[in-house]
């Protein structure tokens, strides 16, 4: 009988005797097979890479939508308060029918959520302030330090070892910094624009109904807003640091994670309804008047959620 070896570039026959119609046949359908088992074992292992440029996408995309809401006049606070609203009322099913109530919510876990949506809803409301003051891609450059602050807080909190004889630690290290240096470097420097503007200013709208505000902002440089919005949103890659570090430390006591998350967004609902009210003065400011507004607030509802089920 003939004996064949087949992969994915050629086919070898070992005959012994007169080769038949069969077995040419049976050659080329493990061919077939061969092919599509590789490119089947080539795509489930490209996937793990597809979705983080899709994440990464979905992230410069939100960041560009966000952008443009803020710059037809959309506030920060008030948009952060209607979001997590919104998104508090979606999980409020979850909370009432299907939760965990075999695990016992203690006060000390409730003073722990407080704490992460305090985190979360001064670092949204710093991070919108951020993207407005500079743009949409030193928002997408910069978050990529939250790994790097995370690392270093952990080493701090000794949640993490630091041996610096060991290659791995040394690498870890090494890239910490040259994140760092890279983020200050695109923080400090604002090459020429490539596209220029079609409004005048982005920051005829402010989200705080303060003149004093308004007139320290209007006086700035185009250079100087970029450094604040750089080192602003640095500060929301700490804070976010920061909440993973604790989140961490939460899950750990309480496994229901969807709860954590309803407990979350509620209390950053709660909390950013009393920084509008704080800092938000002008009641129009309410007013969704524009698409832009509405799928801000949308895809950051979505955002929101895919990020803290990756987080958690």
């Amino acid at each position: 009988m003939g004996q064949y070896i087949c992969n994915t570039y050629k086919i070898k026959f070992s005959l012994v005797g007169k080769p038949n119609i069969s077995t040419y046949f049976s050659a080329f359908a493990g061919l077939a097979v061969s092919q599509n088992m590789g490119l089947s074992s080539y795509l489930w292992n490209a996937l793990p890479f597809m979705a983080m440029i899709t994440v990464e996408c979905t992230d410069v995309g939100i960041s560009v939508i966000s952008k443009a809401a803020l710059s037809k006049g959309m506030s920060n606070v008030v948009s952060v308060t209607y979001f997590n609203a919104l998104g508090t009322l979606i999980l409020l099913p979850y909370y009432i029918f299907f939760r965990d109530k075999q695990a016992p919510l203690t006060f000390s876990l409730l003073w722990r959520f407080f704490l992460l949506g305090l985190i979360g809803s001064s670092g949204q409301i710093i991070f919108l302030t951020g993207v407005k003051f500079s743009s949409p891609t030193l928002s997408s450059a910069l978050v990529n330090l939250i790994p790097v602050f995370t690392f270093l807080l952990a080493v701090i909190f000794r949640m993490e070892k630091l041996e610096m004889r060991k290659s791995s630690s040394q690498a870890k290290l090494l890239g910490a910094i040259v994140a760092v240096t890279g983020a200050f470097v695109v923080t400090l420097y604002k090459g020429p624009p490539v596209l220029m503007s079609s409004s005048p200013s982005d920051f005829l709208h402010h989200p705080f109904d303060s003149k004093q505000f308004k007139w320290i902002i209007g006086g700035l440089s185009e250079q100087s807003k970029w450094i604040i919005g750089g080192f602003l949103l640095l500060l929301v890659c700490l804070s976010s640091a920061t909440w993973n570090v604790l989140q961490a430390a939460t899950v750990k006591e309480y496994t229901d994670k969807m709860t954590i998350v309803f407990f979350f967004t509620f209390f950053i609902a709660i909390q950013s309804l009393v920084f509008s009210v704080i800092l938000e003065r002008n009641p129009t400011a309410w007013r969704l008047k524009s698409t832009e507004e509405v799928a801000a607030i949308l895809c950051s509802i979505r955002n929101m959620t895919r990020t803290l089920r990756r987080n958690i």
